[in-house]
């Protein structure tokens, strides 16, 4: 007569199961995720001269460093420098802000709060997004003020600028993509915020934001609108600035009189939310198989 073993098998859930678990539990932490954005905040502004002004600091400089760049380039060119590239500097140096300055602070998130990773149990997901979310109280600042300054720059908005909610809401998941998966590599090799650092420095040079891609040529401008923030930062040029619908493309001529080139294709919005939705979900999915490691290197 056989004799019957009882295995217990852990069946391991699915890659979408374990999803809607790690978002689950972050939804259930939302209240300790407001508080930790409530001390990021609080933090960064204590005991600061600027108070507020840094949320408009570093788009000023933006926007300066990018009009004395323009301005040598149309000086080269023999072109004058309209009122309305300006603006679109502006506009574009807000969430390249908000990037950077998210980016800098999510990266050492992990490591700079060893106490709370190593004592007590949570979705250590809140850390990095904490950080994320409280550099949103600065770029809704800067906003707020572009808002009231690009019609002084020649811009008129129309309904095209219905456009912005969905991109900053893309640019914000793109962010806490990357956020998260820094975070991680930080904890892991130490370096890794010094690395971030420098492209964060140099990233702008190959980031849109002081120049259209169109001056790069239809073959350049393909190539720069592979980085994943230039659809981004471009997406909100052509709908604020030139009131474009982001669902139509928008073709138009080289500043250097060149071929015609290709200055918005609906795919590049579908692009952009490829890179931010299936990035984060693959970066929370990253950053929760190895959260178990983080108490030895912490």
């Amino acid at each position: 007569m056989s004799e019957t073993v009882a295995r217990t098998v852990e069946v391991k859930p699915g890659v979408l199961a374990e999803l809607r678990g790690i978002i689950r539990e972050i939804w259930e932490c939302r209240d300790l995720l407001y508080q930790l954005t409530r001390r990021d905040i609080t933090i960064r502004y204590k005991q600061a001269v600027m108070g507020f002004a840094w949320a408009v600091l570093m788009p000023v400089l933006i926007v300066a460093s990018g009009f004395l760049i323009r301005l040598a380039m149309s000086r080269f060119a023999g072109r004058p420098l309209v009122a309305t590239t300006l603006a679109g500097i502006a506009v574009k140096s807000i969430p390249w802000a908000f990037f950077v300055g998210a980016i800098g602070f999510a990266t050492p998130s992990l490591s700079g709060n060893s106490a709370l990773v190593t004592k007590i149990y949570f979705p250590r997901e809140v850390l990095t997004l904490s950080t994320v979310l409280a550099q949103t109280k600065d770029t809704g600042i800067g906003l707020i003020f572009l808002t009231i300054l690009l019609p002084f720059m020649g811009v008129h908005y129309t309904w095209a600028v219905l456009w912005v909610p969905v991109l900053l809401l893309l640019t914000l998941c793109f962010t806490s993509a990357t956020g998260l998966f820094l975070a991680c590599a930080n904890l892991f090799f130490r370096d890794v915020k010094y690395i971030v650092q420098v492209f964060l420095t140099f990233g702008i040079f190959f980031t849109p934001v002081f120049y259209e891609p169109s001056l790069l040529g239809p073959r350049g401008a393909s190539l720069v609108m592979l980085n994943p923030m230039a659809p981004f930062l471009e997406g909100m040029q052509v709908a604020v600035v030139r009131g474009h619908n982001l669902l139509e493309p928008l073709i138009g001529a080289t500043s250097m009189g060149g071929p015609p080139v290709l200055l918005w294709s609906p795919w590049y919005l579908v692009y952009a939310a490829g890179w931010a939705i299936v990035g984060l979900l693959l970066s929370l999915l990253f950053f929760r198989r190895l959260s178990y490691l983080f108490a030895e290197y912490v």
